[in-house]
């Protein structure tokens, strides 16, 4: 008998596109209506601190994804 891996696959990227997975600083996932890219301002964009680690707020990308427009 196998016990092990009784939960199957549990958590990971709900989107289920690698390319989705939201940092901490996205407003919403990558592709969602209504929202666009706009640079981190954490790190003005460039991706990582002034100490040269990642930026934390985009995931070291620089950009992140927020709302656009609407009222």
């Amino acid at each position: 008998m196998n016990a092990g891996n009784q939960g199957g696959n549990q958590g990971g990227n709900q989107g289920g596109n690698p390319g989705s997975q939201m940092n901490p600083g996205d407003e919403a996932a990558p592709g969602t209506p209504g929202t666009g890219e706009d640079l981190c301002p954490q790190c003005s964009g460039k991706g990582k601190l002034g100490d040269g680690t990642p930026c934390p707020n985009c995931g070291g990308t620089g950009k992140i994804v927020e709302g656009i427009g609407g009222g």
